[in-house]
């Protein structure tokens, strides 16, 4: 027994470093096909290799995601940039330090994981079928606005519509209750509609017409009070992403999504991962893309003025990543 005690008292100086070099981080999640980056960095143990000992948090909507992040709940979290330009200029303090989800860094719109679906019986056809009809749409989200951009594109006014607000694990519900008319719904609840409900059709998918595109970010504290443990989470994350991009790894893929979000089947994940970019680059599109939001939101007067999109992105923890391994990077245009 002495000897024993004695061998692991040599060994500890030799497990120390191993131990201290994992860094607890919780990383907050949407709680769909869109978390797939952080889902596998989990799964896959890319965040362990990367010495960050991580825990997914996962909610709903972006506004639940926000108000964790606030409390203290997650570290970082993803956020779409629809909405955010606003919170910022009340003067919400963050930095967005990695893609989360979308194709912001290739062009400033990409929207193909949002869509539209209408009812049997609705006399829904197309788009300008819609007006006078009553759509159900989580309100400030993302596929809010793909809703009053491409209605207004076809010539229909807010006023000719109406919006009923609806929380995402809802929306297939009430579309098949007949609460509402059609549906404005990101995967994999569009996929999942046009699937229960009995003669519903998709009327619309993507088409760019806004960025469906999301960056993670948290409190300055947190991204630099230790930037060692940022470009860890950030490397993890890319790592994932290229994984996640490789069609050999759909299936294995599938079954992780579907132990992280409750009540998608690994076969419903494969069908609506497709409509997904899952890149991790941030740069000047995305800016575009930010821009295009903040245009939107004084439109709407939920903002007074433009607002500097360098204030809330950092670029050096993804452009250092992209320089030390290209090789996750190398499929990507």
């Amino acid at each position: 027994m002495v000897r024993v005690l004695k061998s692991l008292f040599l060994m500890l100086p030799l497990l120390l470093p191993t131990m201290a070099s994992a860094q607890t981080v919780n990383v907050g999640a949407a709680a769909n096909v869109g978390g797939m980056i952080v889902f596998i960095a989990q799964a896959k143990g890319f965040f362990a290799k990367n010495g960050i000992d991580a825990k997914v948090v996962t909610r709903q909507t972006g506004g639940a995601l926000t108000k964790s992040l606030r409390a203290g709940e997650m570290d970082f979290a993803p956020a779409a940039f629809t909405n955010l330009p606003a919170a910022l200029e009340k003067g919400m303090n963050v930095k967005a330090f990695v893609g989360y989800t979308g194709a912001s860094y290739v062009k400033s719109t990409s929207d193909n994981f949002v869509g539209i679906a209408a009812r049997a019986g609705t006399g829904i056809k197309s788009l300008k079928d819609l007006r006078g009809k009553k759509i159900g749409v989580t309100f400030a989200s993302t596929g809010d606005l793909y809703l009053r951009t491409i209605l207004r594109k076809n010539g229909i006014t807010k006023r000719d519509y109406s919006r009923i607000n609806t929380r995402p694990p809802s929306l297939v519900a009430v579309l098949d209750t007949g609460g509402v008319d059609a549906i404005v719904a990101w995967e994999p609840n569009l996929t999942r509609a046009l699937d229960k409900v009995k003669g519903s059709t998709l009327i619309s998918r993507g088409g760019d017409h806004v960025c469906f595109c999301a960056g993670l970010h948290g409190f300055p504290k947190k991204v630099y009070g230790d930037r060692k443990r940022t470009q860890g989470v950030v490397d993890a994350m890319a790592q994932a992403a290229h994984w996640l991009r490789n069609p050999a790894n759909l299936d294995e893929a599938a079954q992780i999504g579907s132990r992280f979000v409750r009540g998608m089947t690994p076969s419903l994940a494969k069908r609506t991962m497709p409509h997904i970019v899952y890149d991790v680059r941030m740069g000047e599109n995305t800016k575009k893309a930010f821009n295009f939001a903040v245009a939107e939101l004084i439109k709407q007067k939920k903002m007074k003025k433009p607002y500097d999109p360098d204030k809330y992105f950092d670029f050096s923890f993804i452009n250092s990543t992209m320089k030390r391994h290209p090789e996750w990077f190398s499929d990507l245009k």
